[in-house]
């Protein structure tokens, strides 16, 4: 993997530890020749992770919507900073800058970042790594969640594979380098070979 984007949040949550290892992400992102791409902020542990990596000698790739440049405080030396216009287009710029998703503890925004990149997953629109940073069991309940998703037969226990997560950045990045996307379909009621309402095949 040549470049990782690395969701987080704006804010630098309640105690240490979520800096630390936001921190310790861009160091080791840094140390294994890793460019990280993030959404541009100079706050919260986005601004902990490309500080990081900037001082540990990484390459870092902001993206940022206009209307945020100055909300978030976008750092002015990374060696790249994309200016866009709207949510959607960060996120898809994020999506082809990189090599696999990692997000770190964080709010609505972290999630739903998360939750769209996997679900493209899902559907076979990339097959790249997704895995949380699962710092102090902080998503927890969300992995609960999607096992009783499996559960409930709203989500293939192959695709429930998509999430990867691990306490410690060393042992996500480990499991990402290792992960191979299924070739499962996501439609638990369509025939095999059926095309879809969306004209792919099952």
């Amino acid at each position: 993997m040549k470049a990782i984007c690395v969701f987080c949040g704006s804010n630098p949550g309640r105690g240490p530890a979520y800096v630390e290892q936001a921190e310790q992400v861009g160091r080791l992102l840094a140390s294994e020749g890793i460019t990280l791409v993030y959404g541009g902020a100079g706050v919260g542990t986005m601004g902990a992770v490309s500080r990081a990596a900037m001082a540990a000698g990484g390459k870092v790739v902001g993206v940022i919507p206009r209307h945020l440049v100055e909300v978030e405080r976008a750092p002015d030396d990374l060696h790249e900073l994309h200016r866009v216009d709207t949510m959607h287009e960060r996120k898809a710029l994020m999506a082809e800058l990189s090599d696999g998703f990692i997000a770190l503890p964080g709010g609505l925004g972290t999630l739903e970042e998360f939750a769209e990149i996997t679900t493209w997953s899902q559907l076979g629109l990339h097959t790249k790594p997704t895995g949380l940073l699962n710092v102090g069991g902080f998503y927890d309940h969300l992995l609960a969640f999607l096992d009783h998703a499996v559960a409930e037969r709203f989500l293939r226990s192959q695709h429930r594979g998509l999430v990867l997560a691990a306490p410690t950045a060393e042992d996500l990045l480990h499991q990402m380098r290792g992960w191979q996307a299924p070739e499962t379909p996501k439609w638990f009621d369509v025939p095999s070979g059926a095309v879809t309402d969306d004209g792919t095949r099952a």
